[in-house]
């Protein structure tokens, strides 16, 4: 009999534990959680913890909270001004509302990753079909890709329960039979551009030189008309001066006989002799005898 009790204690246990280990779970911070029951989700836990359940009738599905990363597959895309391209980008994406994940894509990944697929492929393909070639390149800064999410909007896979939360561009690329002529043309284009820019500084530098040139020729007009002005001022001034020396007799007569000394001394040199009329007004400087008509002097003489 007490064996018997022993058992039956021992089964009770053991089912106890069961119980209680189908009543409880654990929830991770990385994790949605949600609870079934008869197949029919009740209850979502979004955060971590022990959670209980209702043992055998309830079941738990958990979902990730973090973001998630798809890989899209490179697609021929075609630009506005007809031009084939190849495209490659990723997409950042996470499950914003966990029951209508669970309701739409039964928790599938896959199922996920082939609506974003489908979803930012169309808006890739209408993005870059309104833009030039040009353009799509310039765009690789990482324009094109706000576009993309831009045209996606914000509640783009609200129906799906997910949230795109990035789209970036991998490779961005022309195939590789016109990718030469492509190039060539850009380079060219460059050129051109930089020609440009070229003659416009050529233009610019010209500019400046033909202003310097004519400041300069202004500057040096002003100071010719001052060098003249005061030229002319200094000859006014000489000639006042020479006008007031030459005032009266006895001045004007000593100014002439000190111009005819200085005059005389300049046109000679050390053994020149020189013969001069006595009608020359030199002979009144020299203070020659009035008998004499002509008169020899030498240098020294005039010196003395």
């Amino acid at each position: 009999m007490k064996v018997k009790l022993k058992i039956t204690a021992g089964i009770v246990v053991i089912i106890g534990i069961i119980i209680f280990l189908n009543s409880r779970f654990i929830l991770q911070e990385d994790e949605y959680g949600l609870v079934k029951e008869l197949g029919k989700v009740v209850t979502v836990k979004e955060e971590a913890g022990w959670y209980f359940k209702t043992p055998f009738i309830q079941s738990i599905v958990t979902l990730p909270k973090e973001d998630q990363l798809y890989d899209l597959a490179s697609s021929d895309v075609i630009t506005s001004d007809k031009k084939s391209m190849i495209a490659d980008c990723y997409v950042i994406w996470k499950i914003s509302d966990p029951l209508t994940y669970y309701q739409t894509l039964k928790s599938s990944i896959s199922n996920a990753e082939s609506r974003i697929d489908i979803t930012v492929y169309n808006a890739m393909k209408n993005v870059i079909s309104s833009i030039t070639q040009e353009q799509v390149i310039q765009g690789k800064d990482g324009t094109l890709s706000d576009a993309i999410l831009s045209k996606l909007g914000d509640q783009a896979m609200d129906q799906y329960g997910i949230t795109i939360v990035k789209v970036e561009m991998k490779l961005l690329d022309l195939p590789s039979d016109n990718k030469a002529a492509v190039y060539e043309r850009m380079i060219s284009e460059r050129n051109k551009i930089a020609a440009q820019y070229t003659a416009e500084g050529q233009s610019d530098a010209q500019q400046i030189q033909n202003d310097v040139d004519y400041q300069v020729r202004v500057v040096l007009s002003d100071a010719e008309k001052k060098a003249k002005t005061i030229i002319a001022e200094g000859e006014a001034e000489y000639m006042k001066i020479i006008q007031q020396a030459y005032g009266n007799k006895e001045r004007k007569e000593f100014y002439e006989f000190l111009r005819g000394l200085e005059a005389t001394k300049a046109s000679l040199k050390e053994g020149t002799m020189v013969i001069i009329d006595e009608e020359y007004p030199i002979v009144n400087n020299l203070k020659l005898p009035e008998e004499e008509t002509s008169q020899t002097v030498t240098s020294d003489e005039v010196a003395q």
